[in-house]
């Protein structure tokens, strides 16, 4: 589920945190970081947990509506377009993720006035409406309310980020990854294959891609002086505290993956550390980090520093 661009970020989180709170050791950091990967699962299932919740809601207020003593004839023909969409039941009785949920120990049990307040707030959005009204369903549409469901609310819901805050600090920086992937698990949903999808989401990183975060974090971290005279070095209208400490950490790891990752083309390198300078930096850093990385690169291959290995690598 994780990707490598994920990956890298979560390199990236655990350096800001190795470098600001002072770690004595870096065993201690690379501890931190495969918590901080493995906590990002269990935030992915009860995110999935939480649509479930809010999806029973749903179902719940059509039921207690017919329960009224005057129902009224929209409480006994109630749309049950929502309650009935072919996605959130999916997820709901999928039981693979049941399963998982239960062993990661996820419940929203005490908490169900939440996803009642969450289902409110999109019951009021023009996307919910359209859906509803809508003269026909089809399963795009129950695709596309989902990820509406997802983008519009649960991206943002406070008493919901509140409570996401308070159960791991790891949270609040991967809520957005987590709805993100989500989003794009739902818009690959195929009708009558849903489950199928699911059921092959994979819950952990194989060893391939732990070893691979392991070592980025701890060479960045073993050469970060070395690194820092090699931006010095090209950036001599700069001084390197001036200089915001993200861009710094993010051309270290991409001097890194540079000089001691032989399988990772250079291209690959200097796109994605362009794009992680986009997402987690200033306006203007990836043009910042884009520049410094060209030159870096030009010296280190006239050097003969850049030594890759493999088909297309040389």
């Amino acid at each position: 589920m994780l990707s490598r661009r994920h990956l890298r970020i979560k390199v990236l989180q655990a350096l800001y945190s190795y470098f600001s709170e002072g770690f004595e050791n870096v065993n201690k950091g690379e501890r931190e970081l495969h918590l901080s990967i493995n906590r990002f699962y269990e935030l992915f299932l009860y995110q999935i947990a939480f649509i479930s919740e809010v999806h029973q809601v749903s179902q719940k207020l059509i039921d207690d509506a017919k329960q009224k003593l005057l129902p009224t004839e929209e409480d006994k023909n109630p749309n049950i377009r929502f309650a009935e969409n072919k996605i959130l039941t999916a997820v709901s009785s999928n039981s693979y993720l049941n399963k998982l949920i239960e062993e990661y120990k996820i419940s929203w049990v005490g908490e169900n006035e939440i996803a009642r307040r969450a289902f409110a707030a999109f019951k009021n959005t023009p996307d919910y409406s359209k859906y509803m009204n809508a003269e026909s369903n089809n399963f795009e549409k129950d695709k596309r309310v989902v990820a509406s469901l997802i983008q519009e609310v649960l991206a943002d819901f406070p008493p919901l980020m509140q409570i996401y805050e308070e159960r791991s600090i790891f949270w609040v920086d991967d809520i957005d990854m987590v709805n993100l992937i989500l989003m794009n698990v739902v818009k690959s949903c195929k009708e009558n294959k849903i489950d199928d999808i699911f059921n092959n989401l994979e819950f952990n990183i194989d060893d391939e891609d732990r070893e691979f975060a392991t070592e980025l974090f701890r060479q960045t971290i073993l050469h970060s002086s070395e690194y820092e005279k090699f931006i010095s070095d090209k950036t001599h209208n700069w001084e390197v505290e001036r200089i915001a400490i993200m861009d710094i950490l993010i051309m270290k790891m991409a001097i890194a993956e540079l000089l001691q990752f032989s399988s990772i083309p250079v291209k690959v390198t200097l796109n994605e550390y362009i794009e992680l300078a986009k997402l987690y930096s200033t306006p203007k850093s990836n043009v910042f980090v884009n520049g410094i990385l060209d030159k870096l690169i030009e010296d280190f291959r006239s050097k003969e520093m850049i030594k890759k290995t493999g088909r297309g690598l040389m």
